[in-house]
């Protein structure tokens, strides 16, 4: 009796798996990652264990209070103003970072001649490998001066939004000015990721498109950015968490204080990382274990921020696959 096709490519299946390099690369791929999930469970368990510690000698409610004085009697702190300005802080930064970003992936993928596309790509690809530091220096000296014109024409011109309405005549060391800084360092990392998933798109469709008639654009409409689109929510969340976590840039820019306002444009607020680098040199070992308290919260916003980007992509269908 003849062979039928599912008998052949299970008696393949068999041979491969009976191969010593495949046993070894599979259970090298299960190891890698069983020993990731353990990590991760090693990081959450020290951090709730030290967290614990530090919640159950607060004074206060932890997700409430807007001060942090562990080291007083009885100790005091919370993390609502912390969580305020990281919240902000990155929305500002992804409302400006991700179109741009789109934009940038777009004209190199799609409009820049070859002879522009490649060194215009290395350049982007070098930003992202600028340090945190650097772009702190840069945002200290260089984009805090020059935004002051900006806050001045905002607070004219916006106040009546509330968020605009600028009533401290201070630097422009607030929220605003680190969404600004941390928009520019995760621009690299969105665009780089998302122009990645462009080029990518099927060429036939492409070439279809314009065989009927449709204009770049169209073309960039009905075929790019529809099989892009899981990348572009991938290369966003990628560069959100940057923005969540980052620490030295914010740390020299901004002028923290424990006080919750919807004006972006005065002096105040704080993110859990910047006040981690803030006080944990100082800090005795209790203060220590309510910093890690907070680590605690931001590890869980960022899990919580990249489950909700993969629910978002594997919701529907043709947002998953390869390119998800």
């Amino acid at each position: 009796m003849a062979t039928t096709t599912p008998d052949i490519k299970r008696s393949r299946s068999a041979k491969s798996a009976s191969r010593p390099g495949d046993r070894i690369f599979s259970g090298l791929s299960r190891g890698s990652g069983i020993t990731l999930l353990v990590i991760m469970a090693a990081i959450a368990g020290f951090l709730s264990y030290r967290a614990v510690l530090a919640i159950s000698k607060d004074s206060t409610n932890f997700f409430t209070t807007f001060e942090w004085n562990p080291a007083g009697d009885p100790p005091v702190f919370g993390i609502a103003v912390l969580a305020f300005g990281t919240v902000v802080s990155s929305v500002i930064a992804m409302a400006i970072a991700v179109p741009v970003a789109i934009g940038i992936a777009l004209f190199i993928s799609h409009y820049a001649p070859r002879k522009l596309a490649k060194p215009l790509a290395y350049v982007v690809d070098l930003l992202a490998a600028v340090p945190s530091i650097i772009y702190g220096l840069w945002g200290a000296i260089f984009l805090v001066p020059y935004l002051d014109g900006l806050n001045k024409w905002l607070n004219e011109y916006f106040s009546w939004t509330y968020i605009f309405d600028k009533a401290n005549d201070g630097p422009a060391r607030n929220l605003f000015t680190v969404g600004i800084l941390l928009a520019i360092m995760i621009l690299p990392i969105i665009t780089n990721v998302t122009r990645e998933v462009f080029l990518q798109a099927p060429k036939m469709h492409e070439e279809a498109a314009l065989a009927l008639g449709a204009t770049r654009w169209e073309v960039i409409r009905m075929s790019v950015l529809p099989f892009g689109r899981s990348g572009i929510i991938s290369a966003s969340m990628l560069g959100l968490g940057r923005a969540l976590g980052e620490t030295m840039a914010v740390a020299v820019v901004l002028s923290p204080s424990f006080l919750i306002s919807g004006h972006i444009l005065d002096p105040g607020g704080g993110t859990f990382a910047q006040n981690i680098a803030a006080k944990f040199n100082e800090a005795n070992e209790f203060g220590r274990d309510a910093l890690i308290a907070s680590g605690l919260v931001l590890f869980a916003i960022t899990l919580l921020v990249n489950g909700a980007a993969r629910w978002i992509i594997g919701r529907r269908k043709e947002y998953s696959g390869a390119a998800a």
